[in-house]
Protein backbone atom coordinates (compact mmCIF):
# COMPACT_ATOMS: atom_id res chain seq x y z
CA UNK A 1 0.00 0.00 0.00
CA UNK A 2 1.17 3.50 -0.90
CA UNK A 3 1.06 5.73 2.41
CA UNK A 4 0.98 9.15 2.96
CA UNK A 5 1.22 11.62 6.56
CA UNK A 6 -0.11 14.59 6.32
CA UNK A 7 0.64 17.22 8.90
CA UNK A 8 -2.19 20.22 8.98
CA UNK A 9 -1.29 23.33 10.49
CA UNK A 10 -2.34 27.02 10.11
CA UNK A 11 -1.21 30.42 12.41
CA UNK A 12 -5.07 31.07 13.13
CA UNK A 13 -5.56 28.74 15.62
CA UNK A 14 -8.81 30.23 17.70
CA UNK A 15 -7.40 28.98 21.17
CA UNK A 16 -3.91 29.59 19.97
CA UNK A 17 -2.91 31.62 17.35
CA UNK A 18 0.26 30.95 15.76
CA UNK A 19 0.93 27.51 17.61
CA UNK A 20 2.73 25.56 14.76
CA UNK A 21 5.74 27.89 15.34
CA UNK A 22 5.86 28.23 19.07
CA UNK A 23 9.31 26.65 19.98
CA UNK A 24 9.46 23.51 21.84
CA UNK A 25 12.91 23.08 23.16
CA UNK A 26 14.59 25.57 20.42
CA UNK A 27 12.94 24.12 17.55
CA UNK A 28 9.52 25.10 15.98
CA UNK A 29 6.35 22.92 17.13
CA UNK A 30 5.93 21.80 13.63
CA UNK A 31 9.20 20.88 12.97
CA UNK A 32 9.17 18.19 16.11
CA UNK A 33 5.64 17.03 14.24
CA UNK A 34 7.50 16.49 11.51
CA UNK A 35 10.57 15.02 12.44
CA UNK A 36 9.00 12.45 14.67
CA UNK A 37 6.51 11.59 12.08
CA UNK A 38 9.36 10.80 9.12
CA UNK A 39 10.60 7.94 11.82
CA UNK A 40 7.85 6.07 11.01
CA UNK A 41 8.43 3.41 7.98
CA UNK A 42 5.60 2.20 7.60
CA UNK A 43 4.72 6.15 5.37
CA UNK A 44 5.65 6.73 1.83
CA UNK A 45 6.25 10.02 2.56
CA UNK A 46 5.26 12.77 4.68
CA UNK A 47 4.07 16.35 4.26
CA UNK A 48 2.98 19.34 5.85
CA UNK A 49 -0.19 20.81 4.38
CA UNK A 50 -0.77 24.19 5.54
CA UNK A 51 -2.35 27.92 3.83
CA UNK A 52 0.58 30.30 6.10
CA UNK A 53 3.54 31.32 4.18
CA UNK A 54 5.52 31.23 7.52
CA UNK A 55 4.63 27.90 7.80
CA UNK A 56 5.27 26.82 4.40
CA UNK A 57 8.59 28.64 3.97
CA UNK A 58 9.56 27.05 7.62
CA UNK A 59 9.56 23.67 6.06
CA UNK A 60 10.98 24.09 2.95
CA UNK A 61 13.76 25.66 4.51
CA UNK A 62 14.42 22.37 6.88
CA UNK A 63 14.24 20.42 3.17
CA UNK A 64 10.98 18.91 4.12
CA UNK A 65 7.60 18.53 2.02
CA UNK A 66 5.15 21.02 2.06
CA UNK A 67 1.75 22.00 0.29
CA UNK A 68 -0.09 25.32 0.16
CA UNK A 69 -3.98 24.46 0.54
CA UNK A 70 -6.94 27.17 0.56
CA UNK A 71 -7.76 29.33 4.04
CA UNK A 72 -11.26 28.51 3.99
CA UNK A 73 -11.30 24.81 5.37
CA UNK A 74 -12.95 25.07 8.43
CA UNK A 75 -12.06 21.09 9.44
CA UNK A 76 -8.51 19.66 8.61
CA UNK A 77 -9.84 16.50 7.46
CA UNK A 78 -10.89 18.78 4.47
CA UNK A 79 -7.49 20.76 4.41
CA UNK A 80 -5.82 16.94 4.26
CA UNK A 81 -8.21 15.67 1.26
CA UNK A 82 -6.97 18.98 -0.72
CA UNK A 83 -3.05 18.52 0.02
CA UNK A 84 -3.44 15.10 -1.04
CA UNK A 85 -4.99 15.61 -4.23
CA UNK A 86 -2.51 17.66 -4.98
CA UNK A 87 0.58 15.37 -4.14
CA UNK A 88 -1.31 12.82 -6.25
CA UNK A 89 -1.60 15.11 -9.16
CA UNK A 90 2.25 16.08 -8.51
CA UNK A 91 3.28 12.93 -8.47
CA UNK A 92 1.36 11.11 -10.49
CA UNK A 93 -0.15 8.63 -8.01
CA UNK A 94 -2.67 7.53 -6.34
CA UNK A 95 -2.51 6.97 -2.72
CA UNK A 96 -4.11 4.20 -0.61
CA UNK A 97 -3.98 5.44 2.85
CA UNK A 98 -3.48 9.42 3.94
CA UNK A 99 -2.88 9.26 7.76
CA UNK A 100 -4.21 12.74 9.36
CA UNK A 101 -1.20 13.69 12.37
CA UNK A 102 -2.45 17.45 14.00
CA UNK A 103 0.27 19.58 14.12
CA UNK A 104 -0.27 20.06 17.76
CA UNK A 105 1.13 16.81 18.44
CA UNK A 106 4.45 16.98 19.05
CA UNK A 107 5.24 13.89 21.32
CA UNK A 108 3.80 11.79 18.36
CA UNK A 109 6.54 8.52 18.41
CA UNK A 110 6.57 6.55 15.16
CA UNK A 111 5.05 3.51 16.35
CA UNK A 112 1.67 5.21 17.10
CA UNK A 113 1.45 5.94 13.26
CA UNK A 114 1.51 1.92 13.06
CA UNK A 115 -0.84 1.10 15.42
CA UNK A 116 -3.35 3.46 13.65
CA UNK A 117 -2.93 1.97 10.34
CA UNK A 118 -3.41 -1.45 11.77
CA UNK A 119 -6.47 -2.20 11.88
CA UNK A 120 -6.76 -0.60 7.97
CA UNK A 121 -4.14 -2.98 7.03
CA UNK A 122 -6.22 -5.83 9.06
CA UNK A 123 -9.69 -5.37 8.45
CA UNK A 124 -10.93 -4.44 4.79
CA UNK A 125 -14.11 -2.65 6.01
CA UNK A 126 -12.46 -0.25 8.78
CA UNK A 127 -12.93 2.92 6.50
CA UNK A 128 -11.33 5.11 9.00
CA UNK A 129 -9.45 4.76 12.51
CA UNK A 130 -8.52 7.47 15.45
CA UNK A 131 -5.88 6.75 18.31
CA UNK A 132 -7.47 5.95 21.67
CA UNK A 133 -5.76 7.56 24.80
CA UNK A 134 -6.40 7.51 28.22
CA UNK A 135 -7.45 10.76 30.35
CA UNK A 136 -5.22 10.71 32.91
CA UNK A 137 -7.04 12.96 35.51
CA UNK A 138 -9.86 15.28 36.28
CA UNK A 139 -8.55 18.55 34.99
CA UNK A 140 -8.13 16.79 31.29
CA UNK A 141 -11.20 15.18 31.86
CA UNK A 142 -13.02 18.61 32.40
CA UNK A 143 -10.80 20.49 29.64
CA UNK A 144 -12.75 21.55 26.28
CA UNK A 145 -9.69 21.52 24.33
CA UNK A 146 -9.29 17.45 25.49
CA UNK A 147 -11.87 15.47 22.83
CA UNK A 148 -13.74 12.58 24.74
CA UNK A 149 -14.91 9.61 23.03
CA UNK A 150 -17.12 6.82 24.12
CA UNK A 151 -16.85 3.63 22.57
CA UNK A 152 -19.37 0.35 21.30
CA UNK A 153 -18.29 -3.31 22.49
CA UNK A 154 -16.48 -3.77 18.94
CA UNK A 155 -14.02 -0.79 19.21
CA UNK A 156 -15.96 2.10 17.16
CA UNK A 157 -16.99 5.39 18.42
CA UNK A 158 -20.40 6.15 19.64
CA UNK A 159 -19.80 9.71 20.55
CA UNK A 160 -16.73 12.78 20.48
CA UNK A 161 -17.13 15.39 22.78
CA UNK A 162 -15.63 18.26 24.38
CA UNK A 163 -18.22 17.90 27.08
CA UNK A 164 -16.75 15.29 30.04
CA UNK A 165 -18.38 12.01 28.64
CA UNK A 166 -19.77 9.56 29.42
CA UNK A 167 -20.03 10.81 33.08
CA UNK A 168 -18.31 12.28 36.09
CA UNK A 169 -19.16 9.39 38.34
CA UNK A 170 -16.22 7.75 37.15
CA UNK A 171 -15.78 4.15 37.91
CA UNK A 172 -13.05 1.35 36.84
CA UNK A 173 -15.73 0.00 35.03
CA UNK A 174 -16.73 2.99 32.45
CA UNK A 175 -12.53 3.93 31.42
CA UNK A 176 -12.42 7.60 30.54
CA UNK A 177 -10.79 7.66 26.89
CA UNK A 178 -9.67 10.73 24.54
CA UNK A 179 -8.97 11.17 21.11
CA UNK A 180 -5.36 11.11 20.16
CA UNK A 181 -5.40 13.20 16.21
CA UNK A 182 -3.53 10.49 14.47
CA UNK A 183 -5.62 9.43 12.10
CA UNK A 184 -5.61 7.33 8.68
CA UNK A 185 -8.32 7.21 6.03
CA UNK A 186 -8.63 5.19 3.15
CA UNK A 187 -8.06 7.38 0.46
CA UNK A 188 -11.37 6.87 -1.43
CA UNK A 189 -13.48 7.64 1.59
CA UNK A 190 -11.73 10.59 2.67
CA UNK A 191 -12.95 11.92 -0.72
CA UNK A 192 -16.57 10.55 0.19
CA UNK A 193 -16.17 12.84 3.58
CA UNK A 194 -15.30 15.89 1.90
CA UNK A 195 -18.40 15.77 -0.69
CA UNK A 196 -20.59 15.31 3.08
CA UNK A 197 -22.39 18.73 3.85
CA UNK A 198 -20.86 20.07 7.32
CA UNK A 199 -23.45 18.67 9.50
CA UNK A 200 -24.98 20.04 13.11
CA UNK A 201 -23.01 17.92 15.70
CA UNK A 202 -19.67 18.42 13.75
CA UNK A 203 -20.58 22.28 14.05
CA UNK A 204 -21.26 22.61 17.33
CA UNK A 205 -18.79 20.58 18.87
CA UNK A 206 -16.38 21.51 16.31
CA UNK A 207 -15.00 17.49 15.54
CA UNK A 208 -14.47 16.08 12.54
CA UNK A 209 -15.33 12.80 13.10
CA UNK A 210 -19.00 13.63 13.61
CA UNK A 211 -19.49 14.16 10.59
CA UNK A 212 -18.60 10.27 9.77
CA UNK A 213 -20.97 9.67 12.74
CA UNK A 214 -23.93 11.22 11.77
CA UNK A 215 -24.05 9.60 8.38
CA UNK A 216 -23.83 6.33 9.75
CA UNK A 217 -20.61 5.79 9.24
CA UNK A 218 -18.29 3.88 11.60
CA UNK A 219 -15.16 5.36 13.43
CA UNK A 220 -12.74 2.33 14.99
CA UNK A 221 -10.91 3.49 18.30
CA UNK A 222 -7.57 2.10 18.39
CA UNK A 223 -6.12 2.20 21.51
CA UNK A 224 -2.11 3.64 22.04
CA UNK A 225 0.18 2.35 24.16
CA UNK A 226 1.73 5.86 24.34
CA UNK A 227 1.14 8.67 26.79
CA UNK A 228 0.76 11.59 24.39
CA UNK A 229 -0.13 15.37 24.56
CA UNK A 230 -1.64 17.67 22.72
CA UNK A 231 -1.18 21.49 22.32
CA UNK A 232 -3.86 23.73 22.86
CA UNK A 233 -2.47 26.46 24.87
CA UNK A 234 0.56 28.11 26.17
CA UNK A 235 0.40 26.21 29.64
CA UNK A 236 0.17 22.93 27.39
CA UNK A 237 3.43 24.13 25.71
CA UNK A 238 4.84 24.63 29.08
CA UNK A 239 4.17 21.26 29.98
CA UNK A 240 4.96 19.42 26.75
CA UNK A 241 8.05 20.83 26.75
CA UNK A 242 9.09 19.93 29.76
CA UNK A 243 8.22 16.59 29.23
CA UNK A 244 10.04 16.44 26.04
CA UNK A 245 13.17 17.07 27.64
CA UNK A 246 13.04 13.43 29.06
CA UNK A 247 11.74 11.53 26.02
CA UNK A 248 14.24 8.87 24.48
CA UNK A 249 13.31 8.53 20.91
Amino acid sequence: MKIVAIIPARMGSSRFPGKPMKEILGKPMIGHVYERVSRAKILDSVVVATCDREIFDYIQSTGGQVVMTSDKHERASDRCAEAMLTLEKEKNCKYDIMVMVQGDEPMTHPEMIEEAIKPLLEESDVQISNLLGKIQNKEEFEDRNCIKVVCDNFGNALYFSREPIPTRLKTEEIPMGKQVCIIPFRRDFLIEYTNMPSTPLEIVESIDMLRILENGYKVRMTPTKFETFAVDTLEDLVKVESMMKNLND
